[in-house]
């Protein structure tokens, strides 16, 4: 699939497409052609039907996974290949609607203070009181901290965007502690095995399973819990949709509505998030 591979990786840079997009794309077309062992533009429409056939029904795969597959193939085949746009009439499959998962106040206590490390445990309350997804949290630097006007900046985050989001004093504190024990140059929360390199969103990941481990928590999901919590802890603090939509980053208003549906009615002031929680000892690195 070599030059194939050259031709929709040009053609998806050429269309601006992100480089993680591009990424699954040309792997979702590569597990096609291997599946048949055969080049992908010499399949037919049938194939590719009994193909996503077998995602679904017999890899029983989710709907977010083979909507990006059914993407992938009408890109590749309609401006790669050069199939007229009404050859692959694959409708994307309907997003399921599902409700996060929330940790409780005090499971996000046990979490902090299971971190294995205090590097580990300030990568998890930034996660959390700036509202980050995993891919902003690793790509922070230094220079994104204002200090003078309690904000982060998340620099090209998701849909090439920029925005500001909150630093709480207390945060702010545990960040500038962090640093004196670490003192990071150019990325926030550098690799382990080589400063010059950020830590990667898998690494982030496996920090938070390992504090879950840690803490005895077994509901929700990933290291995007936090950012559910955060949302859904300011819109029960009283704060406005509109603010925490901009907080957040969301294109539309109708994404963080469904914070609406799981919040708890307990709060009735608004208060810096991490002083809803009891202080954690700081630790020397081990």
């Amino acid at each position: 699939m070599g030059r194939l591979r050259k031709e929709m990786t040009e053609a998806m840079k050429l269309r601006g497409f992100a480089p993680r997009t591009q990424q699954s794309y040309l792997a979702a077309v590569a597990a096609l052609a291997k599946y048949y062992g055969t080049p992908p533009d010499q399949l037919d429409f049938e194939k590719i039907k009994s193909y996503l056939l077998y995602l679904t029904d017999e890899r029983a795969l989710s709907w977010s996974t083979c909507n990006v597959a059914v993407a992938a193939f009408r890109f590749f085949y309609t401006e790669v290949v050069g199939w007229e746009k009404i050859s692959l009439p694959i409708p994307p499959r309907k997003k399921p609607k599902t409700l996060p998962v929330l940790l409780s106040r005090e499971e996000l206590e046990r979490l902090f203070a299971c971190a294995g490390s205090p590097k580990h445990r300030v990568l998890l309350l930034t996660t959390y009181a700036a509202g980050l997804r995993v891919s902003e949290v690793v790509n922070l630097k230094p220079a994104d901290i204002d200090s003078h006007r309690l904000m982060i900046r998340v620099e090209q985050a998701k849909g090439a965007k920029d925005r500001y989001t909150i630093l709480s004093p207390r945060l702010l504190s545990e960040l500038r502690h962090y640093w004196r024990m670490y003192r990071p140059v150019f990325w926030l929360f550098p690799s382990s095995r080589d400063p010059q390199r950020k830590i990667g969103r898998s690494g982030a990941q496996k920090i938070y399973y390992e504090a879950k481990r840690r803490a005895g928590i077994t509901r929700g999901h990933g290291i995007h819990t936090l950012r559910h919590c955060f949302a859904t802890h300011l819109l029960e603090a009283g704060l406005d949709l509109r603010t925490i939509q901009s907080l957040l980053g969301h294109t539309s208003v109708t994404t963080t509505m469904r914070y609406l549906q799981v919040r708890s009615q307990q709060l009735e002031a608004k208060q810096d998030l991490l002083d809803l929680l009891s202080p954690i000892p700081l630790q020397p690195p081990q």
